[in-house]
């Protein structure tokens, strides 16, 4: 017995250097740890750039620590700027360049065997898949967490609108050589509740006691222009990609899209064959910490059920057995789609994303004019509409309404506003929150797939926003967020060049509530609501038409929504027969 452990004892040791300095193109050196195996030799590599401090136990070094034990070098680096690193931090601008110094860097080390994987998740997420574009099959295999495709559409805006929260949260702590946050238990004036009202938006940091060149950039490119293109998008370049990636999202995280997206464009259009036909993807009923790597039954304060949890540190370790080791353990001969049905708590596989089948249906809207709130008279079904009245409400941004739930980053605890699933009663009994409800389902009704809703509208303003939410009414009354979206009218027509509206006309909009994967149940009803702000989510429309973030006033804003026979407006759901 005393054999044993001791044999276990040996295996379980490590050898550490610490700070080790890793030199980029223009000579900043990036403070660099390495973890490797106890018995000198040649290794597979796994790479974690990060701008949370390489050297913090809970977040890092517990988790990384055990591949050494298993047989990897871990490589583990603050990015520039950041903590032991050298440099100054431009949120993202420097992660294409470095990141591939970087694995140039590990190519070149004595214990390097040839094999490289990347891990992490959001901006380490970010680093992976800026050096992806530019180091080919050096990455032998990618793991991303919940991670982005596009820095304009997925992180800084969505629908043309700025993410106001978590920009806020994430931003200004960015700014900073260590993790600095704007804290919610701030004095008044300073903290983020208080932070979120403040006028003019690019002021916010000054008013914080900040100083934040990026800010003031996100600010002042409200479209889609050269500056975000110029930050490597990877939506843009998925021909570039030559490696194995496996994609793991929530479906309440703020990135869920863009780990869709990922999927999908590298599957189509990955540099190889072999790039195309290895990619993986796992979506759990999530905010952005992954349910404690699927440990977690509970989202907040949804219970998913027993079925919920999934061992994702047995499935991240296969995927690198696999790919770094060359085990066969069979993970690549399984689905390539793993997704949680809400709901029915149960999970589905696929090997494609959307599944193939799912039969998109549009649900029409209708009223006799009054679908003002929960005591409307706003109904939802797959009947087209004929004659009727259009709704109409006031959109004050004076008085948004709330976010309440929702797929914002990155945690109750550290920013100041609601995320995951929730009642959306309270914004139900507003006046100003269109609410369109099923009659009482008869059958269970699947909805997995991409959803998108198209409504017309016109306001008496030059540029407004117009938000919708799928929701799931249970037969109690409870109504749980399911996906949203919100499209800012003078993008209307074009991310790169927008245009105002005239005022009392009636456009078009197309409003994207990225994916889901939810089960209606018999004895419940499908909702939407209808309205123009989701505070502080996203930042309030000012309503005004002016160049976006200088407005020290706003205006009210009168709503129109039309479904009639000339202007139906409907949400198109992908329905799984």
């Amino acid at each position: 017995m005393s054999q044993i452990k001791k044999s276990l004892e040996i295996n379980q040791k490590i050898r550490i250097f610490l700070n080790q300095q890793c030199k980029m193109r223009d000579g900043t050196e990036l403070a660099t740890d390495i973890y490797l195996p106890y018995k000198e030799g040649k290794y597979p590599t796994i790479i974690n750039r990060t701008p949370y401090n390489k050297a913090d136990y809970e977040l890092n070094v517990a988790h990384l620590i055990k591949y050494a034990q298993q047989g990897y070098v871990v490589v583990t680096q603050d990015v520039r700027g950041r903590f032991s690193s050298s440099g100054e931090l431009y949120a993202f601008k420097n992660e294409y360049n470095d990141g591939a110094d970087s694995i140039e860097w590990i190519t070149k080390q004595p214990w390097y065997n040839g094999k490289i994987g990347g891990i992490g998740g959001s901006y380490v997420a970010l680093t992976q898949w800026q050096a992806a574009q530019s180091v080919g099959d050096k990455f032998s295999a990618l793991l991303t967490q919940v991670g982005y495709s596009n820095i304009y559409h997925n992180w800084v805006y969505t629908g043309g609108a700025f993410q106001l929260a978590f920009n806020l949260s994430w931003g200004l702590a960015m700014s900073a050589h260590t993790h600095q946050r704007v804290f919610m238990y701030s004095p008044p004036g300073i903290n983020q509740a208080d932070l979120f009202y403040h006028l003019p938006l690019i002021d916010i940091p000054n008013k914080a006691g900040r100083t934040s060149p990026h800010w003031n950039d996100w600010i002042s490119h409200p479209s889609y222009d050269n500056y975000w293109r110029d930050l490597k998008p990877i939506n843009e370049n998925y021909s570039s990609i030559d490696t194995p990636v496996l994609n793991i999202a929530g479906w309440y995280d703020v990135f869920l899209q863009g780990n869709l997206n990922n999927f999908i464009g590298v599957q189509k259009y990955g540099k190889s064959k072999k790039t195309r036909e290895s990619q993986k993807l796992i979506i759990g009923p999530w905010i952005h910490d992954f349910g404690n790597y699927g440990s977690e039954t509970v989202t907040l304060n949804r219970n998913f059920g027993i079925d919920s949890l999934i061992d994702l540190k047995s499935e991240e370790k296969r995927w690198y057995d696999y790919w770094l080791k060359g085990i066969d353990n069979g993970i690549m001969n399984e689905a390539k789609v793993k997704i949680f049905v809400m709901g029915i708590n149960k999970w589905r596989e696929s090997d494609t994303w959307p599944i193939v089948g799912t039969k998109y249906t549009p649900f029409y809207i209708h009223s006799k004019g009054n679908a003002n709130s929960l005591f409307g008279d706003g109904l939802l079904n797959t009947k087209k509409p004929y004659d009727e009245e259009p709704d109409k409400y006031i959109y004050n941004p004076e008085h948004p309404v709330m976010t309440i739930g929702g797929s914002t980053c990155c945690s109750e605890e550290t920013v100041a506003t609601s995320l995951g699933p929730k009642d959306q009663r309270p914004n139900e009994y507003r006046s100003d929150v269109l609410v369109y409800t099923s009659k009482i389902l008869e059958q269970n009704t699947e909805v997995t797939g991409p959803i998108k809703a198209t409504i017309y509208a016109a306001s008496n303003a030059k540029d407004t926003d117009f938000t919708v939410k799928l929701v799931d009414v249970y037969p109690d009354g409870y109504s749980m967020n399911v996906a949203q979206g919100i499209q800012r009218a003078r993008y209307r027509e074009s991310w790169e060049n927008p245009s105002l509206i005239k005022p009392n006309k009636i456009y078009k909009y197309e409003i994207d509530l990225w994916s889901t994967s939810n089960c209606f149940q018999i004895g419940h009803k499908i909702r939407i609501e209808i309205s123009s702000s989701n505070f502080p989510q996203f930042d309030r429309n000012p309503n005004t038409g002016n160049i976006f973030g200088i407005d020290t006033k706003m205006i009210q804003a009168k709503q129109t929504i039309y479904h009639d026979k000339k202007y139906q407006s409907y949400i198109l759901l992908p329905i799984i027969e």
